[in-house]
């Protein structure tokens, strides 16, 4: 084997509690959920031990290598096993600076095409790199539905559960995630949590329940620094989905529907300037897997 190709999936933070801090990080509570929106990975072998990371897609081509998380998590990987390196392109879907994980999904993309080409099977290890990059980058190694505490590195990964259907607004300008919880501290703002209600709520099939629990505490934050956030959680409200709510530290809103069908419906109606897309959840179907590998093609597919 000399290419591997997968998929990278977004993921949406049904809620987010910010509980505190520890050292420079921040803690939560957030359920969160892979959907299918995506980032395609090539990886190549390398006869050499170098790597060399192509974005292409949504103004990707301008991130820096250094900031560049594929490459962090590429060149970790050939330093921690001592394989060979790896061309490795990845053509961008996931919106930047959303909130949706695209750069976390790419870092753990990279990780699992490696550990596939190089035929490495060590999961705590590439657990162990994944944290260093990013806050989610461990969970987005699996991705599915679950609960991240702590600084998003513990996951409890939750059972079976209803698929969920979204509206997903995308503002063109995203938002810098230091710098929303930056402002977030400024606000000096408590919020009720909510998280563990909403996992008891999903775990009883009552969505309408879930849809009201929908909540980021980063919501205020994020739209004190940008205009956007706050105009597309409106229109997204706008279609009286079952709930609403912001992921991440934004810029991207979502819109929970109780089925595919609304969802497409809302998309048709939709007459604002921010990108929309309908997604829907996806989780491997595969018990005990560790990778997207073992998604159906059915769940591969892109609305």
């Amino acid at each position: 084997m000399n290419t591997v190709r997968l998929n990278a999936y977004a993921k949406l933070n049904l809620t987010l509690d910010v509980t505190g801090k520890e050292g420079e990080y921040h803690t939560l509570d957030s359920l969160v959920c892979s959907v299918n929106l995506f980032d395609r990975i090539v990886v190549k072998k390398r006869k050499d031990a170098l790597v060399n990371v192509t974005m292409r897609g949504m103004g990707s081509e301008e991130i820096p290598p250094e900031k560049n998380n594929a490459v962090k998590a590429a060149e970790a990987f050939v330093s921690r096993f001592r394989t060979q390196g790896a061309d490795i392109t990845v053509y961008k879907n996931i919106p930047i600076g959303a909130g949706l994980g695209g750069s976390s999904a790419d870092a753990a993309g990279a990780l699992l095409g490696l550990s596939k080409l190089y035929k490495t099977e060590d999961f705590s290890a590439l657990k162990e790199i994944a944290d260093r990059i990013g806050s989610d980058a461990g969970y987005m190694l699996t991705g599915g539905l679950a609960r991240l505490t702590g600084r998003g590195t513990q996951a409890e990964f939750l059972g079976a559960f209803p698929r969920l259907h979204f509206l997903l607004l995308c503002p063109k300008e995203g938002v810098s995630a230091g710098q929303c919880y930056g402002a977030y501290d400024k606000a000096a703002q408590t919020n009720a949590p909510c998280t563990q209600a909403a996992v008891a709520a999903l775990k009883q099939n009552d969505l309408h329940a879930f849809g009201g629990l929908l909540k980021n505490d980063l919501y205020g934050a994020a739209a004190s620094l940008c205009e956007g956030v706050k105009r597309a959680l409106e229109e997204a409200k706008s279609f009286s989905p079952l709930g609403a709510a912001m992921t991440g530290s934004g810029s991207a809103v979502f819109a929970l529907f109780e089925t595919e069908e609304l969802c497409a419906w809302a998309k048709s109606r939709y007459r604002g300037k921010f990108r929309a897309y309908v997604v829907k959840t996806v989780t491997n179907k595969k018990k005990g897997a560790r990778s997207p590998f073992a998604l159906s093609e059915e769940e591969r597919e892109f609305n």
